[in-house]
């Protein structure tokens, strides 16, 4: 009956007028053991006095209860602060009795309501003791059967710091869960061999199959701050080969107010091992350089343009002013920076292809900084639609830096790819045309012209991730390009991050070189998340190799053909040395480029064009292959020869 009590009611907790009721019969009760300790337990002692003290000390314990809050807590998850509040009550109480006697002895001196001195400190000793014994027991009374009630699951810690202990802690104590901890692992030859917090401390080497069969571990928890994603990586692959569940303790920073929840522990993913150490921003200096400012941002609502305005956000810009022509995504980022009470921004659904209409938003806006995150940037689908790639990537980027010029924009930043580096696509060329056009404009303008540059992001629009976990889902394949195919991978806010801090540091016409870490082979991410899956590669779930996409190519890059790097003062960042353009000729280029595309359909036409402004443009695995072909049989002397002189990038 208790049992099936504690299970209908184990979400229900007691009433914090009853835990007062209770704790004022503890200290009636610890009252007269004080009385019967000092006076014998013979019992020999004035009942008179003792009747009357009685309800008087209840009464003070009663302010003192009331004072501290010392019934406000819940008894089954009773803790130190919780003693620490008890400890409070009873010294106020003891406190207020001593003062008593000495203002009764002074001014009334009425004999009945002295409590000997003896009395009171035998009253607090043994309160403290009563009560914080009463705490725990009823905890672990009620966890006992708890236990008992529901099934317990065996889990072991990864790790037995400061934050292991504390997800030892949060686990004893989740009341949704019943977990039995068999232990620690920590290869610290001090701590090895030990008990922490009443469990056994193991070296890695000692847990094997066996090992986890025998003791029906379900679950390891990874709980260590401040590791390298290899060395995670390389742990968690070591665990999952054991055929246990893998999860992973939040970084400190995203703990719930500075506390750790059992439900933040989840199962590990490949974003966990992808991820990497929180980036350290010179938070004084953007501060400084963003304060006041009216920022716009384009591209608002896609992926690293929302992540961008919601760093920007904790900052104390004048005004934002969010640009995207998808209303619907404008409309979710709107509500999210309401819920959130901020309210310093402006949402506007407008195309950056429209120059009147983006001149008219600058003459009411006035801003002083440009963060141009609007692009369009699937390969495949570029590739398919050349026109449509130049229109966003080529005519909207120089519409929005004449305007920039125009209207003396402090700061323009521009969002640019890997894939703009010795191009193998129409979307990687678009964006080189891009970045060189802002080279051209920044020895003519006062507005500092930036580039930022890096790679893949993981979560974004269109990445693999998504893609790998809906296969995944719907029982595989998952379909990989070429088994030879690598990627840099970036986390959201770690890139929107590095473009902001690069946008402090630029003085014009760099590009900025994030640190994209060691690239990753795609066949070893595929068989990384089927593992994490709890699925077995090729047994549960195979990998296709379906072919490079047009566009495609095997390796991503940084660096082009004759840039360099330089240090900066951030570690991730590095500036890279842009080789000299012939500015006036390119720029007559662009121009003809986007007048081709507004009136021709020709892909070949505006390909080729591209091809003609930016010369390391090598197509592969695509249509317009032919094309190159067709340049590097042209005459001596040709066009195209001239071009090669003339524009060197």
């Amino acid at each position: 009956m208790l049992k099936q009590y504690i299970r209908k009611n184990s979400g229900r907790y007691a009433s914090k007028w009853l835990v007062l009721f209770i704790d004022l019969c503890i200290s009636a009760a610890m009252f007269f053991m004080a009385y019967t300790i000092r006076f014998g337990l013979t019992f020999n002692f004035n009942t008179t006095n003792f009747k009357t003290q009685l309800p008087f000390m209840i009464g003070l314990s009663l302010i003192g209860f009331l004072l501290i809050g010392s019934y406000k807590g819940v008894v089954r998850h009773t803790g130190l602060k919780d003693v620490q509040l008890l400890f409070k009550a009873l010294l106020l109480t003891f406190m207020f009795g001593i003062l008593f006697n000495v203002f009764n002895d002074l001014y009334s001196n009425t004999g009945t309501l002295h409590v000997p001195t003896s009395v009171l400190c035998m009253f607090f000793l043994l309160n403290i003791f009563a009560l914080t014994s009463s705490r725990f027991a009823f905890k672990h009374f009620y966890l006992s059967l708890h236990e008992e009630i529901k099934p317990k699951r065996n889990i072991l810690i990864y790790g037995a710091g400061e934050s292991g202990q504390i997800t030892h802690t949060v686990m004893g104590r989740d009341g949704s869960e019943c977990y039995a901890i068999i232990g620690f692992i920590d290869d610290n030859p001090g701590k090895v061999g030990k008990y922490i917090k009443g469990s056994r401390v193991y070296r890695k080497s000692d847990i094997d199959s066996h090992f986890i069969k025998e003791n029906d571990i379900e679950a390891i928890i990874l709980s260590i701050q401040n590791i390298d994603s290899k060395k995670l990586m390389t742990i968690s692959d070591a665990l999952l080969q054991l055929g246990v569940k893998v999860k992973i303790v939040p970084p400190v920073n995203k703990w719930i107010d500075g506390s750790l929840n059992a439900s933040q522990i989840k199962e590990i993913q490949i974003e966990d091992l992808l991820d990497r150490a929180p980036i350290l921003l010179d938070n004084a200096h953007v501060e400084e350089e963003l304060s006041d400012q009216t920022v716009i941002v384009t591209g608002a609502a896609g992926s690293i343009g929302s992540e961008i305005v919601r760093q920007l956000s904790h900052y104390s810009c004048k005004e934002l002013i969010l640009i995207d022509q998808a209303e619907s995504a404008l409309y979710d980022l709107q509500q999210e920076l309401k819920q959130k009470n901020i309210t310093n921004f402006v949402p506007i659904v407008a195309d950056i292809r429209d120059y009147e209409r983006m001149k008219v938003i600058f003459q009411e806006t006035r801003p002083t900084m440009l963060f141009h995150a609007a692009a369009y940037k699937h390969v495949p689908l570029m590739e398919a639609n050349p026109s449509e790639a130049v229109k966003i990537n080529v005519l909207g980027t120089r519409n929005l830096a004449n305007l920039a010029m125009k209207f003396r924009i402090e700061k323009f930043v521009l969002v640019s790819t890997d894939k703009a580096v010795n191009p193998t696509n129409v979307m990687g060329a678009t964006k080189r045309v891009a970045e060189m056009y802002l080279k051209c404009l920044q020895k003519e303008s006062k507005t500092k012209f930036i580039t930022t540059r890096f790679g893949n992001v993981l979560g974004s629009n269109g990445s693999v991730i998504p893609l790998f976990k809906k296969q995944i889902n719907q029982g595989g394949p998952l379909t990989v390009t070429h088994p030879e195919v690598t990627r840099y991978f970036m986390t959201i806010p770690e890139a929107s991050q590095l473009v902001i801090e690069a946008a402090t540091m630029g003085d014009g016409g760099e590009i900025f070189i994030f640190d994209m870490g060691e690239s990753v082979k795609i066949v070893d991410l595929a068989k990384k998340m089927i593992n994490l899956s709890g699925l077995s590669y090729p047994q549960d779930i195979d990998i296709e190799f379906v072919g490079l996409r047009p566009g495609e190519k095997l390796y991503e890059e940084l660096l082009a053909t004759g840039e360099g790097t330089l240090p900066t003062h951030h570690k991730k960042i590095m500036k890279s040395k842009f080789a000299e353009i012939d500015c006036s000729i390119l720029k007559e280029k662009i121009n003809d480029l986007c007048i081709i595309d507004s009136f021709s359909m020709d892909k070949n036409v505006i390909v080729s064009k591209l091809k003609e402004i930016v010369p390391e443009y090598i197509s592969k695995n695509s249509e317009y292959e032919l094309l190159d072909h067709k340049k590097n049989n042209a005459p001596k002397g040709s066009g195209g020869n001239t071009i090669e002189k003339t524009l060197i990038s």
